[in-house]
C-alpha cells in the first residue's frame, strides 16, 4: 500500500505542512480483535479478590443424622444454650458460608497471541482515521478539518490549561469536549455511586505525543481528554469499551514514530 499525504495543523488550527502517513493507518477494521485485546487487557488489571476461606465456617456444629424427624443440616451442638440445635455452617443457615464465594487465589488473567494483539492495536490505530467510526461512538467532528488529526509538535509544549483549551476551541474539538464534561456531571444509577464511583467518565479526546515539555500536566485536568506517549499506546487507549474510532490528536513527532516502527 502506498502512503498518503495528511495536513499538519499548528495551535490555531492553520495548516502548515503536509506529511507522509504511517501505512498502519491503512489496515483494515478488525472489531473482534480490537474486543479481545481490549477485554485481556482489562482482566490483566484485575486485582484478585475473594472472600475469607474459613467465613461461615467456624463452628462445631454437626448433623444429628436419621432418626429424629429433623432435617439432616448441621446444627449447633448443646441442650440449655439458646442457639441450640439451630442450623449452622449451611448456605442458606443465618452466619454459614456462602454458595459459590469468589477466591482470591483464582487466575484472574486473560492470555491473547502477541500478532493478535497487534493487529487489534494497528486496526484501533487505523479507525481513529474513519469518520464514520469516529462519529458511530458519539464524537462530535463537525467542526474538526481532517482526519486523522495531526497536529505540530508546539502542542507538547503547552503548558497551561486555558492555552490547551484555547488549541482543540482552534482544532474544532470544542463540541466535543463539552459533551464529555456534560456527561461527567451526571450521577450514576444504581449502587456503583456508594462504592466510590459516583460519576461516569465520559471520554472525548486522546492525545498522542512522543515527548512531554509541559502538556501532560496542562491537559490532566480536562474532562474526557487522556494523554499517552507514543511509546506506551495500546488497543484500549484508543477503543475505550471495546468500541474503536476515538477522537486522536497525533502529534507530528508521534507519526514520525510509527513511521520508525514501520521501517524496523
Amino acid at each position: 500500500m502506498k502512503s498518503t499525504k495528511v495536513p499538519v495543523f499548528d495551535t490555531e488550527g492553520k495548516e502548515v505542512e503536509k506529511i507522509q502517513i504511517a501505512e498502519i493507518f491503512q489496515t483494515p477494521f478488525r472489531p473482534d480483535l480490537i474486543k479481545r485485546a481490549v477485554l485481556a487487557s482489562r482482566r490483566n488489571r484485575q486485582i484478585p479478590y475473594g472472600v475469607d476461606p474459613r467465613a461461615g465456617k467456624r463452628t462445631s456444629a454437626e448433623s444429628w443424622g436419621t432418626g429424629r424427624g429433623a432435617a439432616r443440616v448441621p446444627r449447633v451442638k448443646g441442650s440449655r444454650t439458646h442457639s441450640a440445635s439451630r442450623a449452622a455452617l449451611i448456605p442458606f443457615a443465618v452466619g454459614g458460608r456462602r454458595t459459590h464465594p469468589p477466591e482470591a487465589d483464582q487466575n484472574f488473567t486473560e492470555k491473547i497471541n502477541k500478532k493478535e494483539r497487534l493487529i487489534a492495536r494497528s486496526s484501533a490505530i487505523a479507525a481513529t482515521s474513519d469518520p464514520v467510526l469516529v462519529e458511530s461512538r458519539g464524537h462530535i467532528i463537525e467542526e474538526v478539518n481532517f482526519l486523522p488529526l495531526v497536529v505540530s509538535d508546539d502542542l507538547e509544549s503547552l503548558k497551561k490549561t486555558k492555552e490547551v483549551h484555547l488549541a482543540f476551541k482552534n482544532l474544532g474539538l470544542s463540541y466535543d469536549l463539552a459533551k464529555a464534561k456534560r456527561r461527567n456531571s451526571h450521577v450514576r444509577a444504581g449502587k456503583g455511586k456508594r462504592r466510590g464511583r459516583k460519576y461516569k467518565t465520559g471520554k472525548s479526546v486522546l492525545l498522542v505525543v512522543a515527548n512531554d515539555m509541559g502538556i501532560l500536566k496542562a491537559a490532566k485536568n480536562i474532562s474526557g481528554v487522556d494523554v499517552v506517549f507514543i511509546d506506551q499506546l495500546n488497543t484500549e487507549h484508543l477503543a475505550p469499551g471495546t468500541h474503536a474510532g476515538r477522537l486522536t490528536i497525533w502529534t507530528k513527532s508521534a507519526i514520525n514514530y510509527l513511521k520508525e516502527l514501520e521501517k524496523n
